[in-house]
């Protein structure tokens, strides 16, 4: 054994790669393309998978390349490609020199169904998108609670609006079963007194940047459908910018990042802030070029031909504007203070919409209305009785009941129809003859 010749790693590797290049070459390969990277340097790295097994790729200044159009997450493609290895990992690969298009993957093709059924169901129309709170309290955030994403939305929401709360509703976001639970979060947070939660003006649905196969759970038809049922606005933040999900679509609101979710969910405080101070200086510059305007033209008339009798009809004019200018100042200065407090108090205003004291007065309305429209019937009902009574009473006193009372009598040929001449009955017709109590029947002779 200790005769025996031994190489490096290296010269293994090499003698393989040489075999692979030789003996396999140039080939077409066919394959779903997954975890496709894209680098700065222009090349590009992703695998090509089928049902059994998959290899790694890369295509060299790509964009220069022959279809590169074609690769995308998902999508199934066809590749000329130098099978090799590459040496510093020891990986079996192939170098694209060329590729195009064989059709849908089986993912994006569930892709492509689901969305064309969901939007042929409505879920995606735009008029029953619901819009944002312009200044939210509480943002329930549907996330893992160990991924970067929930930092993320943290640092925006403190930076920018750190008055509200967040409430996290902890889940997978990656995997199988992540998608029932992502839409057991939604539809809990969607209930809040039925499971206890608090009551959330916003929601953000998210996670961060992956593969087709990692955001898939957000592409199910489970997940869409607790999106659009939530009467909670949803802003969907999956992946990175040029990430599409079909959360993305049911959603009332997508965000090219979570970050971007927490930026678009709140206002600005420092911008509000800054907003509060420059409409004080505005008003405080307004009053006090009109209380100096004012001061102008006292100090004009006093030098004028009424000077001396003039002071003393302005005295009192003049104290009383400046007792004025101090309470208008002492007003600006309290409407400041109260500026500065107007997002605290905006809880209250909330409060004080809360649905439960919207629908209390509604249904006092609605049995006010019942009462009303129920009383209206009844009233309705006597008239229309009274006038039926009076009606029949003017018929029997009009009708032929009343001749027949009086001892008059009414006669029929066979036919019914009512004689009014002897021509109309020869002899031997037979008559009826109705009185106010019975008929007689008769024959004329």
């Amino acid at each position: 054994m200790s005769d025996a010749k031994t190489i490096s790693v290296t010269q293994l590797l090499r003698r393989i790669k040489n075999v692979i290049e030789i003996e396999v070459g140039e080939v077409w390969v066919e394959g779903e393309v997954s975890n496709l990277k894209k680098q700065a340097s222009g090349h590009w790295y992703f695998t090509l998978k089928d049902d059994n097994a998959q290899i790694q790729c890369a295509m060299f200044g790509a964009r220069k390349r022959s279809g590169h159009e074609a690769l995308q997450d998902g999508a199934k493609v066809r590749v000329f490609a130098e099978a090799t290895v590459y040496e510093a990992r020891g990986s079996l690969q192939i170098i694209v020199l060329r590729a195009e298009a064989a059709g849908l993957g089986d993912l994006q093709a569930r892709f492509e169904a689901l969305k064309r059924k969901l939007h042929a169901e409505g879920l995606f129309d735009t008029n029953g998108k619901k819009p944002l709170p312009r200044f939210p309290k509480i943002i329930g955030i549907v996330t893992s609670e160990t991924g970067a994403v929930i930092q993320d939305i943290q640092h925006v929401i403190s930076r920018r609006a750190p008055w509200v709360k967040l409430y996290l509703l902890p889940v997978r976001v990656q995997g199988k079963g992540a998608e029932r639970e992502i839409a057991a979060a939604i539809h809990a947070i969607s209930h809040p007194e039925r499971f206890d939660l608090p009551h959330c003006d916003v929601l953000i649905v998210g996670r961060g940047g992956g593969s087709l196969e990692d955001l898939w759970c957000f592409n199910e038809e489970i997940v869409a459908r607790a999106i659009a049922a939530s009467p909670i606005p949803i802003i969907s933040a999956v992946g990175h910018e040029i990430d599409f999900t079909i959360a993305d679509f049911a959603a009332d609101l997508r965000a090219p990042t979570p970050s971007a979710a927490a930026e678009v969910a709140v206002p600005d405080g420092s911008e509000l802030i800054a907003r509060l101070e420059s409409l004080h200086l505005r008003s405080r510059r307004q009053v006090h070029s009109h209380i100096e305007q004012s001061l102008y033209r006292l100090d004009a008339m006093r030098r004028s031909t009424l000077q001396r009798r003039g002071e003393r009809i302005l005295r009192e004019p003049i104290m009383r504007l400046d007792t004025l200018r101090d309470r208008l100042d002492r007003a600006l200065q309290t409407q400041w203070q109260q500026s500065t407090h107007a997002l605290e108090q905006l809880r209250t205003a909330h409060r004080s919409l809360h649905p439960h004291l919207i629908l209390d007065r509604r249904q006092a309305t609605l049995t006010d209305l019942a009462r009303r429209l129920h009383s209206a019937s009844q009233q309705t009902l006597q008239q229309q009785e009274k006038h039926l009574r009076h009606m029949e009473a003017i018929l029997r006193t009009l009708g032929p009941e009343s001749s027949l009372q009086r001892g008059y009598s009414i006669t029929f040929d066979p036919s019914g129809q009512i004689l009014r001449h002897p021509k109309e009955a020869p002899t031997g017709t037979q008559l009826t003859t109705r009185l106010a109590t019975g008929e007689i029947k008769s024959i004329v002779t």
